[in-house]
């Protein structure tokens, strides 16, 4: 019995010596581990939260150019990086090297505008002859009106009215210069007021019958003279009415506004032909390549120019679903380029995507932003690096990104407690390129969060002998 006992104590001090260097060893092991971690503590500080991604500089719109008939270059009239204007003439083909398709266009341009010309003077035609009919319809109207009255006279009752008060004037104006005259009479014949008096009386005298005479005409009936005159002013009236009238029926409905739209959509397809002996610039711009020079042998289709609007630099970067709800028109954004080191440009989101395109399974939204503040190094084709600014998160609690790891599912960080990695859950909120906010979990600032947590720790845990 004793003997047994001896061998279970043997047995247990065996087993509490192997137990002390086991944890020993765990405990050394962890110490190393411990040494070897990265830390860094949590803090409450600014985040800028921001959506990443990549793009390709283009120009606000460009252009390239190519021949439409075939010919020989004459004029180039620009070069690579030149300035140029909206509709500026870039080079034009000699004329005698054109197809005779196009020489004949000229002609047929000069006929194609003359026919245009008629069509609108036979609208200032029509206006003249309605206003040639008005003043006929007129004219024939008095005549017939004085030659078939029959209380036909002379003139008119107005001017019957005014004969006959001139006539009262005149028999007083006599009256008085023959009473004045007579104050005078008894004088001698050469004596001046004698003389003024009786040179009154003899006007007022011829006056009264002027007056008289013009009455007794205007009284009376024309003669046949007069008549055959009325006669042959209503003859001339009423030609000059018919004529008039023909010459209306004939211009009244115009030119058929089909057949002027018809006459200019012939001239403009004509000139659009005879403008393919020329290229011109589409919008102003850079030229950005001079594919030709004069000389050249071109054909149909053959590459001339390239032009950019340089005015304004875009990038088009590719957003994923999960992010595109975060960005919106006017947010500021930074870019790098490879081909730029050590400068960081600014611009602004100009447009966003509404509909999203599947590429291998996940959909991303086409977000455009222009640079603020481009210089001569950005060129189109580069490569940027996109980050949009979607946040700014005043005294936000945050902990580094490379401390963020997901375990079942969920977003955890690894405190250092007691020189042990515990795993704590956590919920986060803001993202930025370094950082992320911490919306929930037990954690707070000052805390020490592991950087490099070992991978058998997140996926094992620690030994079960040691107390959590």
């Amino acid at each position: 019995m004793k003997r047994k006992t001896v061998i279970w104590i043997i047995i247990g001090v065996v087993a509490a010596i192997a137990a002390y260097f086991v944890y020993q060893s765990y405990q050394q092991a962890q110490a190393a581990q411990n040494s070897a971690f990265q830390t860094e503590l949590v803090r409450r500080g600014e985040l800028t939260a921001l959506v990443g991604a990549t793009g390709t500089v283009r120009a606000n719109q460009t252009a390239v150019l190519v021949w439409q008939t075939s010919g020989q270059v004459g004029q180039v009239l620009v070069e690579v990086g030149q300035q140029v204007a909206q509709d500026e003439v870039l080079a034009e083909l000699k004329k005698s090297s054109l197809p005779q398709s196009l020489i004949l266009a000229e002609a047929d341009l000069v006929n194609a505008r003359k026919a245009l010309e008629n069509l609108l003077e036979s609208d200032v035609a029509r206006a003249q002859a309605q206003l040639n009919l008005a003043q006929a319809q007129e004219a024939y109207k008095k005549a017939k009106d004085q030659r078939a009255s029959k209380d036909y006279q002379r003139a008119s009752p107005l001017t019957l009215d005014e004969a006959r008060t001139n006539l009262e004037l005149a028999k007083i104006e006599a009256k008085e210069a023959e009473r004045v005259y007579d104050m005078f009479d008894h004088l001698e014949v050469d004596n001046p007021q004698r003389m003024n008096a009786y040179s009154r009386y003899l006007a007022a005298q011829r006056n009264l019958q002027r007056a008289q005479a013009n009455l007794n005409y205007l009284e009376s009936l024309p003669d046949a003279l007069e008549v055959e005159k009325a006669d042959a002013n209503l003859a001339v009236a009423e030609a000059n009415l018919k004529e008039a009238e023909r010459e209306w029926e004939r211009l009244k409905d115009g030119p058929d506004p089909d057949d002027i739209k018809a006459a200019e959509a012939r001239i403009a397809a004509i000139e659009a032909t005879l403008d393919q002996v020329r290229l011109r610039a589409p919008f102003a711009g850079t030229m950005t390549e001079v594919n030709i020079k004069p000389g050249d042998q071109v054909n149909p289709g053959t590459l001339a120019f390239r032009i950019d609007d340089l005015s304004r630099l875009l990038v088009d970067v590719q957003v994923p679903e999960i992010d595109i709800n975060r960005i919106q028109v006017g947010q500021p954004a930074r870019l790098t380029f490879d081909a730029i080191l050590g400068k960081e440009y600014s611009g602004r989101v100009v447009q966003v995507g509404r509909v999203g395109t599947a590429v291998a399974g996940v959909v991303n939204f086409t977000v455009t932003i222009e640079l603020a503040d481009a210089d001569q190094a950005v060129r189109p084709g580069m490569t940027a690096a996109v980050n949009i600014v979607v946040d700014q998160i005043e005294n936000a609690l945050i902990v580094p990104n490379r401390a963020v790891r997901l375990r079942d599912g969920k977003r955890v960080v690894y405190l250092l407690k007691d020189g042990a990695a515990t795993p704590v859950a956590i919920t986060i909120g803001a993202i930025s390129d370094a950082y992320s906010e911490v919306l929930e979990g037990e954690i707070k600032e000052g805390d020490a969060v592991i950087l490099n947590p070992p991978a058998q720790i997140e996926a094992n845990g620690p030994p079960p002998f040691v107390r959590r």
